[in-house]
């Protein structure tokens, strides 16, 4: 039987270029250099690809799920062939203290209840603490990426960042996982 690899991904600052003012449609949507190509060679490699993702835009008015979900079409229309497997994403502000919103681990688990996996020992990419902490609640193998908010992420110095690897970005990461 084969093994099923899979990867879980942050979305705003590693997939796609990050903004303090939000992404709050397609038209601002637009991939970080490199990174459509990086999901393709996960997909081309038989990676089963998820994304979790914070998206309190929504809760703040800044946008609506329907401009999520077509941000997320523009995605999977710049994957094609390929497509990401899943997406979850917590429309959530840190104050609501969803068990969905990251760090906490609600998006992990609805990502292993659809495929049945365990996440343990699997990479996940991120450019914030919280991506970093909810991999490492979930035994995962934690990558930080210097795009989005990956350079003010390592200039906290933080704890649970000891050991983490580093990389310029998504493509560079996934790159280094592939070998």
């Amino acid at each position: 039987m084969k093994i099923k690899k899979i990867i879980v991904l942050d979305r705003d600052g590693v997939i796609n270029i990050d903004s303090d003012a939000y992404i709050k449609s397609a038209d601002e949507w637009l991939p970080e250099v490199g990174s459509i190509e990086a999901i393709k060679a996960l997909k081309q490699a038989g990676w089963i690809v998820a994304i979790a993702t914070n998206q309190s835009g929504i809760k703040r008015g800044y946008y609506g799920r329907k401009q999520l979900s077509e941000m997320h079409l523009k995605l999977q229309q710049l994957l094609v062939p390929e497509r990401i497997d899943w997406i979850s994403y917590a429309p959530y502000l840190n104050e609501d203290n969803s068990p969905a919103r990251k760090p906490s681990m609600g998006m992990l688990t609805a990502i292993e209840q659809r495929f049945g996996l365990c996440l343990s020992g699997a990479p996940m990419v991120g450019d914030t603490l919280a991506d970093i902490r909810v991999a490492q609640s979930k035994n995962m193998k934690p990558y930080l990426v210097q795009t989005g908010k990956g350079v003010k992420t390592l200039a906290t110095q933080d704890a649970v960042l000891t050991g983490v690897p580093v990389y310029l970005n998504l493509h560079a990461a996934v790159e280094a996982i592939l070998k």
